[in-house]
């Protein structure tokens, strides 16, 4: 079944007529699905919507916390990485372990198929969104796959207001979000017509994604993300990232160097950086996720004022919001 399905299934639910939603894209990690994804953070989900209610109907007073602009609510949009992953590909993998339990097909979030079929039944349920090749080039093998599930899932969603994910998925968000800033395109050098053999040539902005026609993201979350060393890459981080970004790190992470992880925040203009004192993984307790909620309310704050026309003041980097700590 093509990456294509996979992604639109993925965002079926969100495209659906009805009130105006807040839709954010959740980017899994390296060996995950966007289904594993969505059930380990339910309760990053269950926070956000009781954080998040969408405004009552007439004539009821809106609580101060309700989505103004977002009527329908919030709605988390989880898509499965393109990238098959077998236990070779995962370092310290257990082949007993990683053998599938699933069927045939596996629901998204929005409970509908989301496009794997039976060829897929006796592997592992691992997925990433690209496969990075043996030094010194690092290359991230079928990036431009995991970029295209993407663009389906935004289209095939109608749009999304702004992205979270989480280690690669963490990466990817940059890179999304990126692309979909204005000029971005004219930051990537046009791919040469004679690579040589001692060179990589410099990844060339996907031509799909300026068919896209979408706004920029109004945020991205980052946890325990990085950003892409290899020279070729640097057209995503060139002038910097200018998407307001969370980034979330783990001080006892393992498994992502903290110089990658910092080098990221480096990249991104408007960035807020929060530490948790955790490993490699998505903090869901009260004080982390309130970071969440509070960077969000600040982010979509502003986005009203600037709806409203208010020019009183100048805007704040995330740097000046208010963290329960």
């Amino acid at each position: 079944m093509s990456s294509k399905t996979d992604g639109e299934a993925a965002a079926a639910a969100a495209s659906r007529p009805g009130p105006r939603k807040l839709k954010i894209l959740m980017l899994h990690g390296y060996t995950q699905s966007g289904p594993s994804f969505h059930a380990k953070t339910r309760a990053l989900e269950k926070a956000l919507v009781k954080a998040f209610p969408p405004p009552p109907p007439a004539p009821h007073k809106s609580p101060a916390s309700s989505l103004r602009n977002y009527p329908g609510g919030i709605q988390l949009i989880y898509p499965t990485g393109p990238i098959r992953l077998h236990p070779a590909d995962i370092p310290g993998s257990d082949p007993s372990v990683l053998q599938s339990s699933t069927t045939s097909t596996i629901s998204t979030a929005n409970g509908q198929s989301d496009g794997r079929g039976e060829e897929d039944e006796d592997g592992p349920d691992a997925w990433g969104w690209w496969k990075k090749a043996d030094a010194p080039d690092e290359t991230y093998v079928g990036l431009e796959r995991g970029l295209e599930v993407v663009r389906e899932t935004i289209l095939a969603a109608g749009g999304v207001d702004g992205v979270i994910g989480f280690s690669q998925g963490g990466a990817f968000a940059g890179l999304v979000a990126s692309l979909l800033e204005p000029a971005r395109s004219s930051s990537f050098p046009s791919p040469s017509p004679l690579p040589t053999s001692t060179t990589t040539p410099p990844f060339a902005y996907p031509a799909a994604w300026t068919a896209l026609n979408h706004p920029p993201l109004k945020f991205a979350v980052s946890y325990s993300g990085f950003y892409a060393q290899a020279e070729q890459y640097r057209g995503f981080y060139e002038p910097k990232i200018a998407t307001r970004f969370l980034h979330v790190i783990g001080s006892l992470d393992s498994v992502v160097e903290e110089a990658r992880s910092e080098g990221f925040v480096e990249r991104c203009a408007d960035a807020l950086r929060v530490v948790h004192p955790g490993g490699h993984f998505v903090p869901v307790g009260k004080e982390w996720v309130g970071v969440l909620v509070g960077f969000l309310r600040d982010v979509l704050a502003r986005d009203e004022q600037e709806d409203d026309g208010d020019a009183c003041g100048e805007k704040g980097g995330v740097e000046d919001m208010d963290v329960p700590f």
